[in-house]
């Protein structure tokens, strides 16, 4: 039996590596001229305190005050002159919103000199809020949408229309300053209104596309959400300029050239991937069960974002859910792994970037009595995974563009 392990770790680091935010923050910022009043900085998202650091590398002495909002231990150390704190993801707890305040406090009273320098990243939308709703209606709608297996686009539409912030709002509370907000993407498609609920762009979405969303879900919400629910949002700013950097696309093509150079034959399937983990690593491993007797070695990828349903007590993240339903389908096949990693990381509400299984892992959890079905309803993916020892495990990456997915046949 091959030993995957040496490949996928070089797979993991090597891709990760390539889709850290700073050389395109860097790019985005080193020839900007910018208006001669003051300059602020505002970074949001699980990659905040990456983009923040990078960006006080560039302006320095001309921030004048800065803010980081970013998810518990993504902090690595204090940047000068910024303020950095963290608060709860995926679901926003009182620490976001004190610190969203710190924030509406330093941008109140600007001028149509200053400029707002603003890094948006995934994980934006939990954690940088000003709610409308009381918190535990605002947690209880989240975590209701989380459980649902409602997409990024249907869970950001209802938030936006919660917030006092997301869906442009937090341009408008910033004119008559500008606003040039540097993005790194997590959606695919890379829609500006999505990425962190869009507190810099104009809110594309419907009242009524809210509405279906609730009845769609059955979401149990109060006669206050609903009203809001019903007011449309912003349509229109002219105090924002906007450069999107990194995508999964990248992720991807990095995961690629890595495969190639250790000698896998890549067949690029797609970065535009969405959908239930569970499904799509059953799709992956019954692609592994058809090229079962292949001569050459394969690597089969993919990228984009899946969600969990969430039905059991378990712990576990979409890219560990994945890889275990992908064991399934691989059980007993000859050299074969599949690997799924976040790229920021985090998977779900875990301390793993995501997993890996071989054909043996199946045979592994029942010798320890652990049945892959029964862990999979339970939405456990984490704990069976570690039992094996194939759980991936990063810490905070600096980036976040998506999720990325591989199926290796070794020959």
């Amino acid at each position: 039996m091959y030993d995957f392990k040496e490949d996928i770790y070089r797979i993991v680091s090597s891709s990760i590596q390539a889709v850290l935010p700073d050389q395109a923050v860097r790019k985005a910022l080193e020839n900007k001229s910018f208006n001669e009043g003051d300059l602020y900085l505002v970074a949001i998202g699980k990659a905040a305190y990456q983009m923040a650091k990078t960006a006080k590398e560039v302006l320095g002495e001309q921030i004048v005050d800065g803010i980081v909002i970013t998810k518990y231990d993504h902090v690595l150390d204090s940047i000068d002159g910024i303020t950095c704190y963290e608060a709860g993801h995926p679901v926003l707890d009182k620490n976001g919103i004190e610190a969203s305040q710190q924030v509406l406090e330093m941008v109140s009273n600007l001028e149509p000199e200053d400029t707002v320098i603003f890094l948006v990243s995934g994980g934006g939308s939990a954690l940088f809020e000003d709610p409308l709703v009381d918190l535990e209606d605002l947690q209880s709608i989240n975590q209701q949408l989380l459980n649902s297996g409602a997409s990024i686009q249907e869970i950001n539409c209802i938030r936006k229309r919660l917030s006092g912030v997301k869906g442009g709002k937090f341009a408008k509370l910033c004119a008559p300053a500008n606003i040039y907000t540097i993005v790194l993407s997590d959606i695919l498609g890379d829609p500006l209104d999505m990425i962190a609920s869009g507190p810099a762009y104009v809110d594309t979405s419907t009242s009524q596309e809210a509405l279906d969303i609730v009845r769609k879900y059955h979401l149990d919400v109060s006669d206050d959400v609903l009203s809001l629910l019903k007011e449309e949002g912003i349509k229109a700013l002219d105090n924002v300029e906007t450069v999107v950097t990194g995508s999964v696309k990248e992720f991807v093509k990095a995961g690629q050239s890595i495969c190639q150079e250790l000698g896998y034959e890549v067949i690029y399937l797609s970065d535009q991937v969405d959908g239930q983990a569970k499904e799509i690593g059953y799709i992956l491993g019954a692609i592994g069960k058809s090229h079962n007797d292949t001569t050459k070695s394969l690597a089969f990828i993919l990228g984009g974002e899946s969600v969990v349903k969430i039905q059991g007590s378990g712990k576990g993240g979409p890219n560990q859910e994945l890889a275990l339903a992908a064991a399934i389908k691989i059980d007993g096949l000859d050299d074969m792994a599949v690997l799924s990693i976040s790229s920021d990381g985090s998977d779900g509400p875990t301390d793993a970037t995501g997993g890996y299984v071989d054909t043996q892992s199946v045979t592994k959890l029942k010798a320890l009595g652990m049945n892959v079905e029964a862990i999979l309803e339970d939405n456990d993916s984490y704990h069976a995974l570690q039992a094996i020892d194939t759980l991936i495990k990063t810490g905070p990456t600096g980036s976040n563009v998506n999720d990325m997915s591989i199926l290796l046949i070794k020959r």
